[in-house]
């Protein structure tokens, strides 16, 4: 009897019926999203690395922590050591940015943040004195835009007994100023007794371009 023979389909069209009906939306209500299945593939590709990588550290997996906590501990304490990284200054941010004063007036303002615990804008005021003061002795000639670390080279040819402190304090002024240090009652006694100590030296003048050259100094 023609119900009892069986229906047959080709190959290739029961495939791709098969596929139009797997494709529909009712299948695929629980399938992961596009974000879920990247994730995963993501955490695939982490977990064969930390496999391959702990293969070749010493102790396995427990070794390959053990370092990773190591570099993050060494790093921690390199940032808290150090500070941020110092940036350079800025062209035309020179150490008297803020205006043309005298010695005395920095002298001045480097007191009253003494008095107010405020020991940075202190330790920046007090090199301000300094390089001022050698200015007005005519130590240095005056020169806009100059930093702290041009002032005391210039400084330290004339006056040799204080070369090495006048560096120190450049180095202090710009470690404040431009790397993220905060001065400290230490810093600033050193800059202020620094500032007398070049005030009561006598500049050696026998080193210039024009005594070099046999030039009179007039």
């Amino acid at each position: 009897m023609s119900g009892d023979v069986p229906v047959t389909i080709p190959r290739v069209p029961a495939r791709e019926a098969a596929e139009d009906e797997l494709s529909k939306a009712v299948y695929h209500q629980n399938d992961p999203s596009l974000l879920q299945r990247a994730l995963e593939w993501l955490w695939r590709k982490f977990a064969d690395l930390m496999d391959s990588a702990s293969g070749a550290a010493p102790g396995g997996t427990v070794g390959l922590v053990t370092v990773i906590v190591l570099v993050i501990v060494l790093v921690v304490l390199l940032r808290l050591r150090l500070g941020k990284l110092r940036s350079q200054p800025a062209p035309g941010d020179g150490l008297f940015a803020e205006g043309p004063r005298t010695a005395a007036e920095h002298r001045a303002a480097a007191e009253e943040h003494a008095r107010n615990s405020a020991w940075t804008e202190a330790v920046q005021e007090r090199m301000r004195a300094i390089v001022r003061s050698l200015e007005e002795r005519a130590v240095i000639d005056p020169r806009p835009g100059r930093t702290a670390d041009e002032a005391v080279a210039d400084a330290g040819r004339h006056l040799p007994a204080h070369a090495a402190a006048l560096r120190d304090a450049a180095r202090t002024f710009d470690d404040v100023t431009y790397g993220n240090r905060q001065g400290s009652p230490e810093t600033y006694t050193a800059l202020r007794d620094l500032d007398i100590e070049v005030g009561r030296t006598k500049p050696d003048f026998a080193a210039t371009p024009a005594r070099a050259s046999g030039g009179a100094r007039p």
